[in-house]
């Protein structure tokens, strides 16, 4: 039986990457997406030139109303679920703290640590054998950030990834009776349109040296690591959270 997943900005970067793999693996892809519609439909489309099955759905998931839609839109076009990557993640112009307003700091901390709860939540509400499920996987991508804290550029963002290595802890353990595994990932420096939100598109080569492995990673890497995570290859896996930085 075909699984279905969902990856929570699945259009572009390591959401890409992701639907694309999986997609490659045989699962049922749930491509979300926030505003880029097109890059969206780019990714749906070459998972089913590959004889795949994937779906686009526009929703912003740092919001209860975007959450609750994605998931019934999944329900309804693919099928019951059996993994969620949570992938969608924000951050802004490079700063101190002591330069950070309150508004910058809520958009952050709702879209990366709000969201990842909402949809983990809707998530155990489908997977868990406590209301009547098969089970599943959650995998929540943090970043390499929530261990060295991005100091003068985005501490904010690597506090909310913090956040998100806890919910895996917690979460994990909290469900573990119940069919369902909860891991995750922390990539390093890797290619990605994320650094030019932050005011700085090439980041990763100025930063490459840094690595122990002297350079960036890629998307294709980081999506390599959530799909064996998902998979029964990991079955006896929960509650861990996977570098993957170069060594860093």
């Amino acid at each position: 039986m075909r699984r279905t997943l969902i990856v929570t900005g699945g259009g572009a970067g390591i959401g890409a990457a992701v639907s694309l793999l999986a997609g490659s693996r045989g699962y049922r892809v749930c491509v979300n997406y926030l505003s880029d519609s097109v890059r969206a439909a780019r990714v749906v489309a070459e998972i089913a030139a590959q004889g795949g099955e994937a779906v686009a759905v526009q929703a912003d998931v740092s919001t209860s109303a975007g959450v609750l839609r994605l998931f019934a839109e999944s329900d309804d076009r693919l099928g019951p679920l059996s993994a969620l990557v949570n992938n969608a993640a924000t951050l802004e112009t490079q700063m101190r703290l002591d330069e950070m307003d309150e508004a910058r700091l809520t958009r952050v901390f709702t879209t990366n640590i709000i969201g990842p709860f909402l949809c983990a939540r809707e998530a155990v509400r489908r997977m868990s054998s406590r209301y009547g499920g098969a089970g599943g996987a959650i995998v929540n991508v943090s970043s390499g950030a929530a261990r060295v804290g991005s100091p003068g550029e985005y501490i904010d963002y690597a506090a909310s990834k913090g956040a998100v290595d806890t919910l895996t802890v917690g979460l994990a353990k909290e469900v573990a009776e119940e069919g369902i595994r909860v891991n995750g990932v922390r990539p390093g420096h890797i290619y990605t349109e994320l650094h030019a939100k932050g005011g700085e598109a090439g980041r990763v080569d100025r930063v490459k040296d840094q690595v122990p492995m002297k350079r960036g990673g890629q998307p294709e890497e980081v999506a390599a690591a959530i799909l064996w995570l998902l998979s029964d290859d990991a079955s006896y896996v929960t509650g861990a959270t996977l570098d993957v930085t170069g060594g860093r």
